[in-house]
C-alpha cells in the first residue's frame, strides 16, 4: 500500500501575493535605474527608496541587503543587453557585419546611459561579495559568458561554413567580447577621447583582422609547429 500523502494544494491567495511581490521587486529595479539616470552611479539606498515613493525598510522587505537588489538591477541590464547584442548579431550572416554589429550595438548601449554602466560595473550598493552569501554569479561576469557564448556560436558557423575546424570557436567568441568590454572600459574612463563611431570602426578593423583569415572560405588555419620545427 502507498502510504505516500499527495502534498496540500497551495491557497490561492499564497500565488497572488508571490506575483504581488515579483511585481513589486521588479518596480524596485525599475525604480533604482531611473534613480541611477537621475543621481548618477554613486546613487544611495536613500535617494532610490524617494524615487521609488516608499521608505528603506520597505525596500528591504523585498531585498534582504543592498547587495541583493544590485544583482537583481545588473540581471536587469544583463537581459537588455544581451537581447539587444543577439538581435544585431543576427541581422546579417556575413561575419564582419556581425562583429561590427556587435561592437556597435555595445558601445551604443554604454553612450546612451554611462551611468547605468558605470553603476553596474563599479558593484555600487554591495556590501558583500557578490555569491558569497546566496547562489547568484555575478551578473556582469555572466554577460561576459552569455555574450562570448554567442559570439562563439556564431564564430563556429561561420567556421563550418568555410570547412575549418571548429574548436577555435569559443575561446576566439569570448576573446572578442574581452577586447571590446576592456576598450569600452578605457573609453568611459577616459571621458569618450573619441567618436563612438570611430572606437567602433577600430576595434572591429582588429577584430576581423584576426577572424579573417580562419572564418572565410579558402582559408585554413594554419596547423602548431612541431618541437623539431620550432628548434
Amino acid at each position: 500500500m502507498n502510504t505516500e500523502t499527495a502534498p496540500a494544494p497551495r491557497d490561492r491567495r499564497d500565488s497572488r501575493w508571490d506575483e504581488h511581490r515579483r511585481a513589486r521587486r521588479e518596480q524596485l529595479v525599475t525604480a533604482t535605474l531611473a534613480a541611477v539616470g537621475r543621481h548618477g552611479a554613486g546613487v544611495g539606498m536613500d535617494e532610490i527608496a524617494a524615487e521609488a515613493g516608499t521608505s528603506k525598510t520597505v525596500v528591504y522587505r523585498h531585498f534582504a541587503d543592498r547587495s541583493e537588489l544590485y544583482v537583481a538591477v545588473c540581471a536587469r541590464v544583463a537581459e537588455q543587453l544581451t537581447r539587444k547584442l543577439r538581435e544585431a548579431m543576427g541581422s546579417s550572416d556575413h561575419p564582419r557585419q556581425m562583429v561590427t554589429a556587435a561592437v556597435e550595438t555595445y558601445l551604443l548601449f554604454i553612450e546612451a546611459d554611462p551611468e547605468v554602466y558605470r553603476f553596474v560595473v563599479g558593484h555600487a550598493l554591495v556590501d558583500r561579495p557578490v555569491g558569497l552569501v546566496t547562489d547568484e554569479k555575478d551578473p556582469i561576469s555572466n554577460l561576459s559568458d552569455l555574450v562570448g557564448d554567442e559570439v562563439g556560436a556564431l564564430v563556429g558557423a561561420a567556421l563550418t561554413r568555410a570547412g575549418q575546424d571548429t574548436a577555435a570557436a569559443a575561446p576566439w567568441g569570448h576573446g572578442v567580447i574581452g577586447l571590446v568590454r576592456a576598450a569600452a572600459d578605457w573609453w568611459l574612463r577616459a571621458d569618450r577621447p573619441m567618436p563612438r563611431a570611430q572606437l567602433a570602426a577600430h576595434l572591429t578593423d582588429l577584430a576581423w583582422t584576426g577572424l579573417r583569415g580562419v572564418v572565410t572560405p579558402g582559408h585554413s588555419t594554419p596547423a602548431p609547429a612541431s618541437p623539431m620545427e620550432e628548434a
